[in-house]
């Protein structure tokens, strides 16, 4: 019979376990004879601090979730307080000196609270409230009068530090920011100081491969942006440099040094996209190794936001207002050679342009557009230029806080108040011979664009008659007009959270605040020029486009929102979601009414007389538009455009503004790209969806 266990076995059964043994004593012995001490001591020595756990910020979407902004993983740089300052002084000071030498000579920058040039002779740089703070404090606490200046604070700091006589100024100048950055957050006891940010791999292995002491590395976040486009929306992140946005982050707890929103969504949702900064308590050992980590209060990620616009439409409409401008200055500047007097061309060129489209149905803007625009990714490296632009203003968000005078884009105002107030109906007809002569009389001839005799008021939208909407205008008076122009939101805010000009409609109080003497009395030829958008009202882009879509759904004023929805950080939860809101509804107007003023715009574009019905024709779906050509009292007008589409059951609405742009049917083929790709977006849509229907 088989044995079923044989000695072999035993044998090396025997054999691994009293290897086992010998293995585990050994280390025992290492551990407790041989390394005892140097255990016990380390063991002794443990460091525990507290640090503060960066919370990741929300990410920012389009309408149909596409990334526009999001974070990266980034490595900072803090100072080991008690590593560096456990050396005298002079060994702390020679260390912060070869560190920023190493971090300075790889490319990367460390930051200096200290408000003092960087050379003598010292003086104080300009402060935001963040510095000037950190910097009375240090004044007090150093026994310094508030009157010191940049000289003696600097001689108080080579005494308060032990800087060596051997260094230069500028070196004791690089030592002495940093051993103040660090040493102002003790005073004050605010949050860590962060030495360098973002700083490369290269650099965090020269400061090792250099055996430097005093730093650590933690990993953070910095904004990325996933688009090119939509500058002005998105907007960009800093730290809190105000007085009042240090009173108002104050008192939300958020630390001095906080990273916030200065503009744009990032401003607007900040309460959204910000997270909540967590603690953990670090432990490592005397060499700086992390030995345990404890969250003691995990950090809160940021919620997502989805705006309402469409990317890749506020892709299409910048590229198409970029195109427009450089190709009409280059025309321009290589067809006008002669300069004038005042050094400009004979015709001016475009200093800047938008287009802003919204969905007819709800009043969500699906993109705004800005030319000139900026790169959010070297904002900061590139602003002092920016600012510096004062001929084109590309910081200047002009869809909403640029103000216009909206042309003859306003004279379907004027159209529907006529004939809802019965001063016409469709059979009216005025002619027009080219100049206005009612009040000749009065030296007050104003003129057309042309001759077109007698016109209904279908046919004076279609051809943009001047004087057919003075003769309107005039019957109806400027009491009446701004009315119906402040029904369709004209010159009031349309609601939109990223901040907005408010515009004016023109009328007697207004010219009152304007002018003075004589020249604040109001005419009537004040009137007649307010009848097709001139005088003095002037309207945001946004207002128009909302205008616009308001005489395509009969009457519907929306307010305006750029966010659609919010959700969870781990996207289970939604926070919010948009629910349109309507401002205003001219619903006392007839279908009737509203079809004649639409039957005229749509005539602009699909009639052989309208004013772009070259941009235009055979353009399926239909459109509806209306030119506007602005005097500005410059060498060139500027140009304005609405329209929408389809004419039939609109979706829709796009107004275009172009400074210097000379006539409104200039800027149709514009609007006609972005209708292009928001049509072919939309059937290629519909088309993959009838793909992925089960066939029954």
């Amino acid at each position: 019979m088989k044995r079923l266990i044989s000695p072999g076995r035993l044998l090396f059964l025997g054999v691994i376990t009293v290897a086992l043994v010998v293995l585990y004593v050994c280390t025992l012995y290492k551990i407790q004879i041989v390394d005892g001490t140097q255990n016990y001591i380390e063991s002794t020595s443990a460091i525990v601090s507290e640090e503060t756990v960066i919370a990741a910020r929300g990410n920012v979407m389009d309408r149909y979730g596409r990334l526009l902004v999001s974070n990266r993983n980034c490595n900072n740089l803090l100072i080991d307080i008690d590593e560096l300052f456990a050396m005298d002084n002079a060994e702390a000071n020679r260390t912060i000196l070869e560190m920023c030498t190493i971090v300075s000579s790889n490319g990367d920058q460390y930051g200096d609270d200290l408000p003092i040039t960087m050379t003598a002779p010292f003086e104080f740089t300009d402060m935001d409230i963040t510095e000037r703070m950190l910097l009375e404090a240090w004044l007090v606490a150093n026994d310094l009068d508030s009157s010191a200046t940049a000289v003696e604070v600097m001689a108080k700091m080579r005494t308060r530090y032990g800087i060596d006589n051997n260094y230069s100024a500028e070196e004791m100048r690089i030592i002495a920011g940093i051993r103040y950055s660090v040493n102002v957050r003790y005073v004050i006891n605010t949050s860590d100081y962060i030495y360098a940010e973002d700083v490369s791999i290269d650099t965090i292995t020269a400061l090792m491969e250099a055996d430097i002491p005093g730093f650590e590395v933690q990993v953070s976040y910095l904004r990325e942006y996933k688009t090119e486009y939509a500058a002005h929306i998105l907007g960009y992140t800093g730290p809190i440099y105000s007085a009042d946005e240090y009173e108002l982050y104050k008192e939300k707890g958020y630390p001095l040094n906080a990273v916030v929103g200065k503009n744009g969504v990032e401003l607007a949702f900040e309460e959204y996209l910000h997270g909540t900064d967590g603690t953990a308590q670090i432990t490592r050992t005397i060499d700086g190794v992390v030995t345990d980590t404890v969250y003691t209060e995990p950090p809160q990620p940021g919620n997502h936001i989805y705006l309402t616009i469409d990317i890749e439409l506020q892709g299409v409409a910048e590229s198409a207002l970029a195109s427009f401008v450089q190709e009409t200055n280059d025309y321009r500047t290589e067809n006008n050679p002669v300069r004038v007097a005042n050094g400009k061309d004979p015709q001016e060129m475009i200093t800047g342009g938008t287009l802003v489209a919204v969905d007819v149905k709800t009043g969500e803007p699906l993109c705004i557009a800005n030319y000139p625009t900026y790169d959010l990714e070297t904002f900061t490296e590139d602003y002092d230029e920016l600012l510096a632009d004062e001929e084109t203003t590309p910081l200047l968000n002009r869809a909403l806080d640029g103000v216009y005078y909206p042309g003859s884009t306003f004279k379907p105002v004027t159209a529907l108040a006529a004939l809802h107030e019965n001063k016409i109906n469709e059979a009216t007809l005025f002619r027009c011979e080219g100049v206005y002569l009612e009040y000749a009389d009065e030296g007050y001839t104003p003129r057309c664009t042309g001759i077109h005799g007698d016109l209904t008021v279908t046919e004076a939208i279609t051809a943009s008659c001047n004087l057919f909407f003075y003769q309107a205008g005039d019957e109806l008076g400027n009491d009446l007009i701004e009315q119906y122009a402040l029904d369709f939101g004209l010159g009031q805010k349309t609601g939109i959270e990223l901040g907005e000009a408010v515009g004016r409609i023109a009328s007697p109080e207004w010219k009152d605040i304007l002018f003075t003497g004589a020249d604040a009395e109001w005419y009537a030829g004040d009137t007649v020029q307010a009848a097709i958008g001139q005088s003095d009202t002037m309207v945001t882009p946004i207002q128009l486009a909302r205008y616009c879509a308001a005489l395509a759904n009969f009457g519907t004023v929306y307010e305006c929102s750029i966010l659609k929805s919010v959700s969870s950080y781990d996207y289970s939860e939604s926070i919010f979601e948009r629910i349109p809101k309507v401002a205003n509804e001219l619903d006392e107007v007839e279908p009737y009414t509203w079809g004649l003023v639409r039957e005229g715009m749509i005539g602009a574009a699909n009639d052989p007389y309208g004013t772009v019905f070259i941009t235009f024709y055979g353009y399926e779906p239909t459109v509806a538009a209306k030119t506007g050509t602005t005097e500005t009292g410059g060498v060139t007008d500027d140009a304005a455009f609405i329209c929408y589409a389809p004419a039939n059951d609109p979706e829709i609405a796009i107004a275009v503004v172009v400074e210097n742009g000379s006539a409104g049917a200039n800027l149709a083929p514009i609007a006609r790209e972005v209708l292009d790709y928001y049509f072919d977006f939309k059937q290629s849509t519909q088309q993959v969806e009838a793909e992925l229907t089960l066939l029954n």
